[in-house]
Formats: C-alpha cells, structure tokens, sequence
C-alpha cells in the first residue's frame, strides 16, 4: 500500500529521484525554462514550487534551508534575490507546463515546457 507516499517514482532509487529534481530544479532556475518529460516536469513543478513558498518569506533560516535542499549556493541566491521577489503577491501557481510537439529520440515520449509564469 502506498499511503501518505506523494509523487512518482520516475524509475529511479530515492537517491537517483532527488539528484534527478535538484539537477533539473537548478537548471529551470538558471534558464528560466527547460525541456522535459511530463512525468518529470509534474515532479518538478511540485519542488520548484515549495522553494519559491520557502524564498518569499526572506529569513536567514529559510535561506539555509533552500541551498539544503537545492544543493547549490549560486543557484539558491538567484531563486532567494531575483525569482522569489517577482511572485511576493502571488499565491501559488509559479509554474506552468505546456505540452509541445517535440519527441525524444530515445523512445519518441513528448516533451513539456517548463517555465516561470
């Protein structure tokens, strides 16, 4: 039974799936947009957006917190000085996913766009 477990597991060991969403958060942080499976930009989008709820409140400890779970100094700053500023009025909804036209190689699965609203 899998109760009170969230998110999918993408195929991956524990270890694997949170280096997979620090990877990928990082990256949605220093482009702005990335492309990505739809199974793993839902998994992102529900990281990405718990550290931005973190970022709006601005203390030390919040902070610290964030560049704990991203596992990067230049990323965490950027998200804590320049992302999380843009959304100080914003509920929720940091995020948006819009499905594309684009297929992988590998196993010609659809790309999704991830990127800040």
């Amino acid at each position: 039974m899998r109760h009170r477990k969230k998110g999918k597991k993408l195929h991956r060991k524990r270890d694997e799936r949170l280096a997979l969403k620090r990877i990928l958060a990082v990256n949605l942080i220093k482009r702005k947009r990335i492309y990505t499976t739809k199974a793993k930009a839902k998994e992102l989008q529900r990281f990405i957006e718990r550290l931005i709820t973190l970022a709006k409140k601005g203390d030390l400890a919040h902070y610290r917190l964030i560049i704990s779970r991203l596992g990067n100094k230049e990323a965490a700053k950027e998200l804590y000085q320049k992302i999380a500023p843009k959304y100080k009025e914003r509920k929720g909804g940091y995020t948006r996913i819009i499905k594309t036209s684009k297929a992988t190689k590998k196993d010609g699965s659809f790309l999704s766009l991830i990127e800040f609203v």
